[in-house]
């Protein structure tokens, strides 16, 4: 690839990468409050959504993740993230969705049988690439059950 074209095509990348850091202030997109819990079976089919838990230093992290709608509740999960170390620490998150902001309270989920459940619709949802990415999480993930604060 060509000098010119190959730096083009980084200059491209990195206005992809930062443009969402763009969105406010303070470096972290924004979104609308919202108040109670989303309406899941409306949501059910989004691919992606953020978020939003504290760092130890009070810092707000923002991560992508995938959601999961089991009998009309969401559910997302991790393997060992800092984002997921976060929860475990200050169960309070802020997911965003589709520009919304929820505030909403994370429960972690021990019923095998739910988690089960959980995980088939995570698989039936995303396919290969949640078979790719299980050895990243790997095989006991944390589930977390969202709830209204």
């Amino acid at each position: 690839m060509p000098r010119i074209a190959r730096s083009a095509a980084l200059v491209s990348l990195a206005v992809l990468w930062l443009l969402p850091l763009a969105a406010s202030a303070d470096g972290h997109a924004s979104g609308t409050p919202a108040s109670g819990t989303p309406d899941w079976e409306a949501l059910a089919d989004v691919e992606e959504i953020e978020v939003i838990t504290e760092d130890e230093d009070g810092e707000a992290r923002e991560t992508t993740i995938w959601l999961a709608v089991v009998d009309g509740q969401g559910f997302i999960r991790t393997g060992g993230s800092s984002w997921g170390k976060n929860v475990q620490r200050n169960p309070d998150v802020v997911l965003r969705i589709e520009g919304t902001e929820y505030p909403l309270r994370a429960e972690f989920i021990e019923d095998e049988g739910l988690r089960e459940r959980v995980t088939d619709t995570f698989r039936a949802k995303y396919g290969w690439s949640d078979v790719l990415i299980s050895p990243i999480r790997g095989s006991d993930p944390s589930i977390m059950h969202m709830l209204a604060r």
